[in-house]
């Protein structure tokens, strides 16, 4: 145990060391990416000399350092976040009682408010015009749209029933198929040089269609595994995605101030109709009555329509004009919630992960690069331009994996039906940024597939729907 606190120690002086002078110039990369790499070999030696607490110890470490340490490569630069998650992750693999509760507080209570926020920051930086790609881009939001909800379903349901998952196991791979574009995919889009316009659109009506789309796939193909709820998983998506955004596009249309007087006045008439079509679904899952229907209906109007009102009022007033500090703070918010939420749904379920983690990682890859394959594939086949075909390679493969989490937090099986989620998170990270960089440095080549024609008016030059 003293030999223990001494290698704690000296690792953690090294590493207060480095992360005070993580600004200094590539040299001092180079020497903490040495230092991660005898981390991680120490990690590997300690393993195999059966001494667990010290393994964890130096992975964790090791993995801190190696974050820290990309940072001074630009090419490397962007699997930094990606590795934070894994050091997180393994942090709840070997000590998971530091992140199920805290006193007497389970901490998974805190996943819903969590995703609930970073919903809210992607609906604060987004506007109606998000969504006139629809009609500036018809064919490539379609089959955006549609690809997105046959084939990740189809592929989660064939994986989850050739490979033989545990009943819940199994609902939580076909639940990350059915659920809408992870946020994640506009960023590869733009880092691989694709139609960012196209990625934003497709993103966006996947996530509104989701209340509908998602609880019909899980009920027809996960209620072969598990029980599921319609009503109340529809229920539960408006709560955690589509009221949260409501409330975003309604600080954004205060804080900003852009919006013309009458399209302010249509967009705030929507947001209504979309509050009380949700009470509506909380009438019809809870059996509420009259009076019910109503307190809750005020309820909603006050936290998502009135609150971000008043708040974009205050903050326009109280920055002025310094509207970058908001975006950064979301932001920051939204990268350690995600972390956080994976962080918490590992340590839950570190038994049954155990058991099923190494087959469970290796379908959650085979489920996210047969997206990208898919998505990619038809794109080409009906003879989209290349950006387009890269868009939609993210669009389809890489899925919302914090809302997958929030649902089996829902349903109370966040310990198995939410590691596929988990797990398909940091992955698809991984992988996106590996296709997004290696498309980067690849130049557009947009010639017609299979003598089809190209579509007016776009050339390799000209950026499409910007």
């Amino acid at each position: 145990m003293h030999t223990t606190n001494c290698y704690l120690l000296i690792i953690f002086k090294s590493l207060t060391l480095i992360l005070f002078c993580r600004r200094m110039k590539k040299q001092l990369s180079k020497y903490i990416l040495i230092l991660s790499a005898v981390l991680i070999a120490g990690s590997v030696i300690s393993y195999f000399a059966g001494n667990i607490s010290l393994t964890g110890i130096f992975l964790i470490f090791g993995f801190i350092a190696l974050a820290t340490g990309v940072r001074g490569f630009p090419k490397l630069k962007g699997f930094s976040y990606t590795l934070w998650i894994f050091t997180a992750v393994i942090s709840s693999m070997f000590y998971p009682q530091y992140f199920i509760s805290i006193g007497g507080f389970q901490l998974k209570k805190l996943i819903v408010p969590l995703l609930q926020i970073i919903m809210f920051g992607m609906g604060s930086q987004m506007s109606f015009t998000d969504f006139t790609g629809i009609i500036r881009m018809p064919k490539g939001v379609i089959v955006g749209v549609i690809s997105h909800y046959i084939f990740m379903p189809i592929v989660g349901f064939t994986i989850a029933s050739i490979f033989k998952f545990p009943p819940e196991i199994a609902a939580g791979i076909i639940l990350i198929g059915c659920v809408p574009s992870g946020l994640a995919s506009n960023v590869m889009s733009f880092l691989a040089r694709a139609n960012l316009a196209l990625a934003v659109t497709v993103g966006a009506i996947s996530t509104l269609l989701s209340p509908f789309i998602t609880p019909l796939l899980m009920k027809w193909l996960g209620g072969q595994f598990i029980e599921v709820n319609f009503w109340s998983m529809m229920l539960d998506i408006l709560n955690m995605i589509i009221l949260p955004v409501v409330a975003g596009f309604t600080f954004n249309l205060f804080a900003k101030k852009e919006a013309a007087g009458k399209s302010k006045a249509v967009q705030l008439v929507s947001f209504v109709i979309i509050i009380l079509l949700t009470t509506l679904v909380f009438a019809k899952s809870k059996n509420a009555g009259t009076t019910e229907f109503i307190i809750q209906f005020a309820k909603t109007l006050a936290w998502f329509y009135f609150l971000p009102m008043i708040g974009a009022v205050l903050l326009a007033k109280y920055l002025k004009g310094e509207k970058n500090i908001l975006e950064q703070v979301l932001s920051m918010i939204s990268m350690v919630g995600i972390a956080a939420i994976v962080t918490i749904i590992t340590a839950s379920g570190r038994d049954s992960l155990l058991k099923v983690g190494g087959l469970l990682i290796i379908t959650s890859l085979l489920h996210n690069l047969s997206g990208y394959t898919l998505g990619y594939t038809l794109s080409w086949i009906v003879g989209m331009p290349e950006k387009d075909r890269r868009t939609i390679a993210f669009e389809v493969g890489m899925q919302n994996g914090g809302l997958a989490s929030g649902l089996a937090l829902q349903m109370g099986k966040i310990a198995t039906v939410g590691l596929a989620p988990a797990i398909f998170g940091p992955l698809m990270n991984i992988t996106g940024s590996v296709l997004a960089n290696w498309w980067r440095g690849k130049p557009i080549k947009d010639l017609a597939p299979m003598g089809l024609p190209q579509e007016p008016g776009f050339t390799p030059e000209t950026p499409r729907g910007g």
